[in-house]
């Protein structure tokens, strides 16, 4: 079996916006909070299984500086401080058939760190998520 990947069929959206002009190299990172599912092992052999009911998670994106989703992020961060209304859906999709991960509720986290230099940089917006859900294949 031979599976493709293309990273031009990432789909990132942040509400109304859809993430562009994305970072070479490594330019999303979703991690998973929470413990998942623990198990516990009785002195008799016998074992417990407990699902941790945190199911939130971060995303990291890394886009150009030049790319419109700074601007965004940072307009939804100012509303997000001056009265909460800074939260959106988020959806991120592998059009090749991959992993679907998608929250109802996301907000960014802070302003992304600037740095300038001779070149064009990149800038690194990471998002926080309330309850998230993971559909599809984990690897494409």
């Amino acid at each position: 079996m031979v599976r493709t990947y293309d990273s031009r069929k990432v789909l990132i959206s942040l509400g109304p916006h859809s993430v562009s002009e994305y970072a070479d190299g490594s330019f999303i990172t979703i991690e998973a909070h929470g413990e998942g599912v623990q198990k516990k092992v009785g002195a008799d052999g016998e074992v417990t299984r407990s699902i941790d009911p945190d199911h939130t998670a971060t995303i990291t994106i890394t886009v150009l500086q030049q790319s419109p989703t700074v601007p965004f992020c940072q307009d939804m961060f100012g509303r997000d401080r001056a009265d909460g209304s800074g939260v959106f859906p988020v959806l991120v999709k592998d059009l090749k058939g991959g992993l679907v991960f998608s929250a109802e509720y996301a907000w960014v986290q802070n302003i992304p760190t600037r740095e300038f230099a001779i070149e064009s940089t990149e800038r690194e917006i990471t998002i926080d998520c309330g309850d998230v859900e993971w559909t599809g294949e984990l690897t494409a």
